[in-house]
């Protein structure tokens, strides 16, 4: 096989489906607003584009006439139509991609796509990986991608809706063959534009937490339940293609959520959300397998005259049958597998309602099983029934619970609770202020107390409460829909050991834990810390080592198999250090605890808490797989969906394919590739180790210094971005910073990205790497080796790359713009300049380093797509500039204030349509 090269790839008319999308809306316009209105914007977006395409600073000044000179209602029809120009074009890049991987399928038998599953597959057979090896591999292959509410999605769900018509409208144009088809379903693309352009665009009021888990739900309920299937059964009939024998692919890709578990910051999160939450999920997924078993019942209508069922099915039919209400059983007595089914859809009706229901997801798939296994006595050897295969798979990933909830909370929560239980017993009075190693031994000595600390008639005040009633609802969830529904507990800003043990006393006085007195151990649940600051990422291998080294600790890893889960955020760390310095000490710290665990014999699993935003550890899926340390890789990974970039990858059900196959094939290749690695003794570039050591000293000096010392920096980034009126936009049900506080600490990195981005400075991207970069070089003179590094290095290679997205998103004459909201000219006009030249010299650094005369020359679909959005997005800041400065005047939130916020809330959205970004 060869692959296609995707830069020679032709364009599949990507302009051209735009333009006939953008001219349908402009029909919308025109009968909406009159010839005026569309004159209008068809002139703003000319002059956008000559600005763009000529450098003539006068298209750009009459551009920012036009946008000034207009009044309401007038100008919030133009930006309304930028916006939608915007969302039309998202539409139709997804269009074009699931296309492109269209004509990929449909060419020769020998062109497959890069990181498809046959991609990955052929990678395996051209290294000679033999099929022991394989089996190997598929069993070390784990994948989790965790969905969260935050930032979320900055769309309403009802816009998302639309979009996904219109986008399956344009797939069925494709196949149209006769001119009355393409008519009607062009007809019917107008209506949904129209819908589209007499919908409300901004939600009037801040979604709840169970909204929240109904947008979440979404997803599952229209792609993943049918496309995380389809996944492993491709796997399974690709390698049965290669290697001519069946795998058993196991379950190895999961989607779990935060949706509703995540009480970090959001007091909205409470103990009984979190059981509706778990409710709704448990609702969802019987019903979607009763309509599955339904359809099944449909196909095997095979009759006992014809085929010899088992024994083991033909006795649990007559036994069953007994037990059901007449109404319910199946009328055709012969049709044995039907007879079956129709017992196993009313024990799904059953289930939490009466003990005629399944006990357990493992209930129905021994049913299941049965079934398969009684087909196989009568049906073609390798040719499994598909539906029936797919049906097994659905019910192994997702039991009865759907999706595994994460539970999340601030370590200070666990702190303040356990204070205050400790003083009730008498065991500590001022438990907060003891040292660290005095608050360890008062922790392991509760640990080792059979006895309970918290009695029921025990009262306290509401917070602690509430960390109580959290653990007690994690116990009872386990009871009722099984520990897979919640396996995970996760410290926030955890710093110390005691940070650690603090959730497993907790978890002891739930029931979650006990240690009894013949030594035997209970341990439901994971605890997994998340280092966040880059002090935290630089002393995690510490802290979990003196943890390893704990026998009550390493007794409840053994209970747990022996792993140990580790959450990475990136987001904090940015913020906190730039984005060079938190992706190295990322990394660093990821091989640095997976080599000290496993002197210890415990695996690593860590759980990367990336953000959609470059700012946020953002990228393609298999881009944050491959810039992992390899190693790191074969113990399973988790990784953080966040909210607004669930539409782009899981809205459509080929682009969610596409991003869950390029995920499997690197993961398979990336773990091949290591254990290849380790049996040949290569070991990392130690040079291009400590030249990265440099790099990142270089630029969190850089960050630090404009970020944290500069007085007057926080000035600016307050005044020269929308922070205050992103505020306004009611895209989660979350606050913006930890306990309503003002200051930079408490500030969350999702609006702090946010705002950086839609003022198109996107500074936590990219800002101090080109110092960091360039001082390197000039102290060792050594830039061959930064080409080495990015041409043979994933990391780097990512790392580079992702600067290069952030660079081209950034754009400093409009960035230019923002600087006039800042109150004290002299100081938007010196921190801005520090910006500019900074800008300048990461962009000279990064175009070097990947031998490059433009950025994005290495992928030339996404360069298009930037130049195409940009005359669209333009208008939106320029607005959004203008429209602040005018709201910002006025001291009273009076009507008119109110309409000029509503004008820049619609200027945020299209804008993070245009960048496909919020935070």
């Amino acid at each position: 096989m060869h692959q296609i090269d995707e830069k020679k790839a032709p364009q599949m008319a990507l302009q051209a489906d735009m333009d006939f999308l953008a001219g349908l809306l402009d029909k919308v316009i025109l009968f909406e607003g009159g010839e005026a209105l569309l004159k209008t914007i068809q002139n703003i977006r000319s002059l956008a584009q000559k600005a763009r395409e000529t450098g003539d600073e006068a298209f750009y000044l009459q551009l920012k006439k036009e946008i000034t000179d207009l009044n309401p209602p007038e100008r919030q029809e133009v930006i309304r139509a930028f916006s939608t120009y915007l969302q039309l074009f998202n539409i139709t890049e997804q269009n074009f991609r699931i296309k492109r991987r269209r004509e990929y399928q449909s060419e020769d038998t020998d062109q497959v796509q890069p990181r498809s599953l046959e991609d990955g597959i052929e990678t395996l057979r051209k290294e000679k990986v033999p099929a022991e090896m394989v089996a190997e591999l598929l069993d070390s292959l784990s994948l989790e991608l965790i969905i969260t509410a935050h930032p979320t999605e900055a769309t309403r769900r009802t816009i998302l809706q639309i979009h996904k018509r219109i986008a399956d409208l344009l797939k069925a144009l494709e196949y149209a063959n006769t001119r009355y088809e393409k008519k009607v379903i062009e007809e019917t693309i107008l209506n949904e534009i129209t819908i589209l352009w007499q919908t409300s665009e901004i939600r009037e009021k801040k979604p709840s937490v169970l909204d929240e888990v109904k947008n979440g739900l979404y997803y599952f309920d229209n792609v993943l339940f049918d496309v995380l299937p389809r996944i492993h059964e491709d796997l399974e009939d690709y390698l049965y293609e290669s290697y001519g024998q069946r795998f058993k692919v196991p379950s190895y890709l999961h989607f779990g959520s935060w949706i509703g578990g995540d009480r970090d910051g959001n007091p909205n999160v409470t103990a009984d959300i979190t059981w509706k939450t778990l409710e709704m999920q448990r609702e969802l997924v019987l019903e979607k397998y009763k309509k599955s078993l339904t359809t099944l019942r449909e196909l095997l209508s095979h009759s006992a005259k014809k085929i010899s069922a088992s024994h083991a099915l033909l006795a649990s039919v007559e036994s069953e049958e007994n037990t059901m209400p007449a109404a319910k059983l199946w009328p055709t007595k012969d049709e044995i597998y039907r007879r079956k089914l129709a017992i196993m859809i009313h024990k799904l009706e059953c289930v939490g309602k009466s003990n005629g229901g399944y006990q357990s997801a493992e209930e129905l798939l021994a049913d299941l099983y049965m079934i398969r296994d009684s087909v196989n006595q009568h049906h073609p050897a390798g040719h499994p029934i598909k539906l029936l295969r797919k049906v097994i798979r659905q019910v192994e990933l997702f039991g009865f619970h759907l999706a595994s909830l994460d539970i999340r909370n601030h370590s200070g929560e666990h702190e303040s609770a356990l204070a205050e239980v400790l003083y009730n017993v008498n065991i500590a009075k001022d438990y907060k202020n003891l040292p660290e190693n005095e608050k360890v031994a008062v922790l392991l000595k509760a640990l080792n107390d059979p006895r309970p600390m918290i009695s029921i008639y025990d009262t306290f005040t509401p917070e602690t409460q509430e960390v109580i009633n959290t653990f007690r609802m994690i116990k009872r969830a386990h009871q009722t829909f099984g520990e897979r529904s919640i396996q995970v507990y996760l410290i926030s800003m955890a710093h110390s050991v005691s940070d650690v043990l603090e959730v497993l006393v907790l978890a002891k006085e739930a029931g979650l834990y006990r240690v009894y007195p013949n030594g035997e151990i209970l341990s439901e649940i994971h605890i997994a810390p998340l280092l966040e600051t880059i002090e935290d990422l630089r002393n995690g291998a510490k802290m979990l080592e003196t943890l390893f080294q704990m026998p009550i600790y390493r007794n409840h890893l053994k209970v747990r198999g022996n792993l140990q889960e580790v959450m990475l955020g990136y987001s904090d760390g940015s913020k906190d250090g730039g984005t060079m310095t938190a992706n190295w000490q990322l990394y660093k710290a990821q091989k640095e605890i997976h080599e000290m665990g496993a002197k210890y014999g415990i695996k690593l699993k860590f759980f990367h808490g990336r953000g959609g935003s470059l700012g946020r550890g953002g990228g393609p899926l298999y881009s944050s797989l491959l810039s992992q340390p390899p190693v790191t890789l074969g113990d399973g990974v988790k990784i953080t969906e966040q909210g607004e970039v669930l539409s782009s990858r899981y809205l459509l059900r080929d682009i969610a394919y596409r991003s869950l196959e390029q995920a499997t094939s690197t993961m398979m290749c990336a773990i091949t590739e290591q254990k290849q690695n380790e049996k040949n003794g290569k070991t990392p570039n130690e040079e291009a180790v400590r030249a990265m050591d440099k790099i990142s000293e270089y630029a969190l000096e850089k960050y630090q210094e404009l970020v944290f010392r500069d007085p007057d920096f926080l000035s600016y980034f307050k005044q020269a971005t929308p922070l205050n009126e992103i505020g306004e936009l009611n895209i989660g049900s979350r606050p913006m910073s930890r306990k309503g506080s003002a200051r930079f600490e408490d500030l969350r990195a999702i609006p702090w990205v946010f705002s950086w981005t839609q003022s198109r400075q996107l500074l936590p991207a990219w800002y101090a790497a080109g110092t960091g970069l360039s001082k390197y070089v000039e102290e060792t003179g050594n830039f061959k080796l930064l080409r080495e590094m990015y041409a043979s290095w994933p990391f780097f290679h990512a790392t580079i790359n992702n600067l290069q997205m952030a660079l081209i998103k950034a754009e400093l004459s409009t960035a230019e713009e923002y600087t006039r909201l800042v109150k004290d000219p002299e100081v938007a006009g010196r921190i801005f300049g520090l910006i500019k030249a900074e800008y300048e010299l990461t962009k000279e650094m990064v175009l070097k380093i990947a031998d490059q005369k433009e950025l994005l020359d290495y992928t030339p679909n996404i360069k298009e797509s930037v130049r195409l959005r940009n005359p669209y997005v333009d208008p939106l800041n320029l607005f959004q500039v203008y429209l602040i400065s005018q709201l910002r005047e006025r001291e009273n939130k009076d009507e008119k204030a109110r309409h000029l916020l509503m004008e820049v809330l619609l200027t945020i959205n299209g804008t993070a349509a245009g960048l496909r970004n919020t935070g």
